[in-house]
């Protein structure tokens, strides 16, 4: 599975080829030892596509996530995030080629790598926990949409009527609008494999990621010094349960912004060899968590400074910012054209599950199997209409939606999906195949220490998912399903 369009492989050898045509010198010039092309990704492509990828909507909750932890806590957690991503990311690049780092038989994607080296229930598991982690993608990804639309509704208000107009707007009529530009898009066979999609995707989250910057910068200036405290939003601005519950929250907002590992060896598998894959991974890792912590920190931490203990949960629709309204229209729009296409990337590979086990189980249904040919327009390529893939893929962006109308909370949904998808995904697996792969004694030195950060990353996990649902509660409590209006 790819994200953001991670690359995830290459055309199969053509078995036709005429091997005395082609002398095994010049085949091995154009193949690798799988029989695919020659791969010919860097240490520098491999950091580009993971910065692009990483660097998304997780660095908009930011500054809120600062705000709670405050300014000696805020950016110390942050840098240990980095820290423990960085080192799972290079035990999850050793894990990359089976048996010999050089000439082992290659794993194409997380789940191979998981099937190759735990193989039985942990695939099943890790399976359940990506789609899950995908349904919720899907969930945040159209509260997120609908409301940077919202907002760019709410900044021209503000502009034409004046900040004191309240100019309420609901976000169900924008979460309806994002899910019909959805159930469209999930029609198009091999959405997520459109070249120009990673190039769209960077453009507009580098777009947005740099306006929220920028503004945070100016305002901080316009302020002449920085806002926040050394412990963040003060008990009595919150209650002591509430203080608790958020810093939790914060902790799953600050995951999800590094929940990236699942795309790591569909990158590796773009990387040339000499030297070895995971000797490439390892650098492209450091190189990128580096920068990607360095625009989160410059993210958060001005964001904070720019609005202090009122830093909004989004940084770009909470209203910190009011002009220029132009500038903000175009940050949110970036926000909004990525995350359609984001959407579709995100749920391709369980579209693909559903229906390839609907096919198996279900062979001899027309419904599920048969194509049928829709000529849209003259001169072009007939389009291939399956009845299954149009029912079960719109019922998927309905059922996304509606949930999304009856939880609209940006930063509790945010910070359940780091707290669900960090532990297992980015630590416990990368561990277990590390340990599995290197065959490292139980009990060891090695091993104790490896259980531990496991350990104590599933307790930071617990924590957090627990102040999300809690947030959700709370929330749920002022929230009206349907009336509310923003």
């Amino acid at each position: 599975m790819g994200e953001n369009g991670g690359h995830g492989g290459f055309p199969p050898l053509d078995i036709s080829i005429d091997l005395r045509q082609h002398p095994a010198q010049e085949l091995s010039k154009a193949y690798d030892d799988d029989g695919r092309l020659k791969r010919t990704g860097t240490l520098w492509t491999a950091s580009a596509h993971i910065i692009t990828a990483v660097i998304g909507s997780g660095v908009l909750s930011l500054a809120w996530a600062i705000g709670q932890l405050g300014w000696v806590a805020g950016p110390i957690v942050m840098f240990l995030f980095s820290l423990v991503t960085y080192y799972t990311s290079t035990l999850l690049s050793d894990c990359y080629r089976s048996g010999d780092p050089v000439t082992g038989k290659r794993n194409y994607t997380y789940m191979e790598a998981v099937r190759t080296n735990l193989g039985g229930m942990q695939v099943k598991i890790c399976g359940y926990i990506q789609y899950l982690n995908l349904v919720g993608v899907a969930i945040g990804y159209t509260i997120a949409a609908s409301i940077s639309m919202m907002a760019i509704k709410r900044s021209n208000c503000f502009h034409k009527k004046g900040h004191q107009n309240p100019c309420h707007a609901k976000s169900n009529t924008y979460m309806i609008v994002f899910g019909v530009v959805e159930i469209l898009f999930s029609q198009i066979p091999d959405f997520d494999q459109i070249w120009w999609l990673s190039i769209v995707a960077a453009v507009m989250s580098f777009t947005y990621s740099s306006i929220g910057l920028g503004l945070g910068i100016s305002e901080v200036v316009a302020n002449r010094g920085f806002k926040g405290s050394l412990t963040g939003v003060s008990i009595g601005a919150v209650t002591q349960t509430q203080k608790i519950w958020r810093t939790f929250q914060a902790l799953g907002d600050i995951a999800f912004a590094y929940s990236y590992s699942i795309i790591l060896i569909e990158i590796q598998d773009t990387v040339k060899s000499p030297p070895s894959e995971a000797k490439t991974m390892r650098k492209a890792a450091m190189l990128s968590v580096a920068v990607t912590t360095a625009f989160y920190m410059l993210c958060g931490c001005m964001g904070y400074a720019a609005f202090g203990d009122e830093a909004p949960g989004n940084l770009l629709t909470g209203f910190g910012f009011y002009d220029p309204f132009w500038l903000l229209d175009i940050a949110n729009a970036a926000i909004v054209v990525h995350l359609v296409g984001a959407y579709q990337v995100f749920c391709q590979p369980l579209f693909a599950f559903i229906e390839k086990w609907a096919a198996r189980r279900w062979s001899g249904s027309d419904f599920i199997t048969k194509e049928y040919t829709v000529r849209l327009l003259p001169g072009r390529s007939p389009y291939s209409l399956n009845s299954f893939r149009l029912v079960w893929r719109s019922a998927f962006v309905v059922a996304t939606t509606v949930v999304s109308m009856l939880l609209p909370f940006f930063n509790d949904v945010v910070g359940l999906l780091g707290a669900v998808g960090f532990w297992p995904l980015t630590v416990y697996f990368p561990v277990e195949m590390y340990v599995n792969h290197k065959k490292i004694p139980k009990w060891s030195t090695m091993w104790v220490c490896l259980q531990l950060l496991s350990v104590a990353c599933l307790i930071i996990s617990i924590a957090a998912a627990a102040g999300s649902i809690a947030g959700v509660v709370l929330d749920l409590k002022v929230y009206r399903p349907f009336k509310t209006e923003y």
